[in-house]
């Protein structure tokens, strides 16, 4: 028997009775797709129509990233909302690392999750943990500054699962380093190439995770407290994984960032049900086992979740619609929201100046 629980609905349901139950234990590894599947479409495509696409992709990023400067603006001036405190930490960070020139393309950095220089001497030294080395299957978060611990997951030979960006388009993928090529691994740490060479991940898939890795905007080393830059996706996908039972309480969450992102005024009493904290801080200079008091979330907290965030992200819109159908019981539905509008992406060229631009790990 399976359970599902959060603060406010218990449900349980059988391995036999249907969703979301799960099939035979089964892994997904990585896969190479033919030389005629989505590299010929895209080679199919005309200079001008690449040109295009990529002008319109730009522009509502830009436009995405101009209505959440507008949102963070109004939760700070405002006060309103129980996570409105961490806006001032978010551009108290961003501005710091700009100032002092250690940030890294993508730029400008704010409203992301931050590059910094040393993300790959971090990444090494997260490398070296015990933890890294034990754990067989790593998730780590689809941003650039994490690219460097996606290699290395994938150059140890283990497997990696990995966030379709915010979610949108699907779920997790997973990539192993025996289906791709040497002068692929590059390219399939990053969102394109998870597309083009991972393997989907389903709800009923029997996936264990043996170490997390996230990004933040800010962390306290002191209490394991850490921020993100304010859309919750880290916290979505750990409630997922909880619930489908690929990591429990005691499954480490490391983060990676650098020595000027360490913050002391994120106080465990100001942190939220649903915010995940980290175990491990790995900074260019630095290993800190934080020794969190604060609980990681049980599992999925539906009423958190806005119906425009459910909009948004399919899976779970399934879900929870296989859930109510299952139960015969209504979950509960947090209130609304206004969301930044999602930049549309589309077919992204592999090699020359935009295609680089393009391949930048980015979230969005």
């Amino acid at each position: 028997m399976q359970s599902y629980l959060n603060r406010n609905f218990t449900c349980s349901f059988s391995p036999g009775s249907g969703l979301p139950k799960r099939q035979s234990p089964r892994r997904h590894f990585g896969r190479v797709m033919s030389a005629g599947s989505s590299e010929g479409k895209r080679n199919s495509l005309s200079e001008q129509q690449l040109e295009e696409t990529e002008d319109e992709r730009l522009a509502k990023d830009q436009q995405a990233r101009e209505q959440m400067k507008a949102l963070s603006e109004a939760a700070t001036t405002v006060g309103s909302g129980p996570g409105s405190w961490k806006w001032p930490i978010r551009k108290r960070v961003w501005k710091l690392l700009e100032e002092k020139g250690v940030a890294r393309d993508p730029k400008p950095i704010d409203h992301r999750i931050p590059n910094f220089a040393g993300a790959d001497e971090a990444a090494q030294r997260l490398a070296a943990l015990q933890e890294f080395e034990n754990a067989e299957v790593i998730k780590v978060n689809p941003d650039t500054p994490q690219k460097g611990v996606r290699m290395r997951v994938l150059g140890g030979g283990k497997t990696l699962v990995t966030p379709q960006p915010r979610l949108r388009t699907g779920f997790f993928s997973t990539l192993h380093r025996d289906r791709i090529a040497s002068a692929e691994l590059p390219f399939a740490c990053t969102s394109a190439g998870v597309r083009e060479h991972g393997a989907p991940v389903s709800l009923q898939d029997d996936l264990r995770v043996g170490l997390v890795v996230v990004g933040s905007v800010a962390v306290n080393p002191a209490n394991g407290c850490r921020i993100g830059k304010g859309e919750g996706f880290a916290e979505l996908e750990y409630g997922i994984m909880r619930w489908m039972g690929a990591v429990d309480e005691h499954t480490l969450v490391v983060t990676t960032v650098h020595d000027l992102q360490l913050v002391d005024d994120i106080e465990e009493g100001q942190m939220l049900e649903h915010d995940v904290p980290v175990d491990i801080v790995v900074t260019p200079t630095q290993v800190i086992r934080t020794g969190t008091l604060h609980q990681k979330p049980p599992g999925i907290l539906w009423e958190k979740l806005s119906p425009q965030k459910l909009a948004q992200i399919r899976i779970l819109r399934e879900l929870k619609a296989s859930i109510e159908a299952e139960t015969g019981q209504k979950l509960p539905t947090g209130p609304d929201e206004v969301l930044p509008p999602i930049a549309k992406r589309g077919p992204r060229r592999r090699g020359g100046r935009r295609g680089r631009q393009s391949r930048g790990g980015r979230r969005a």
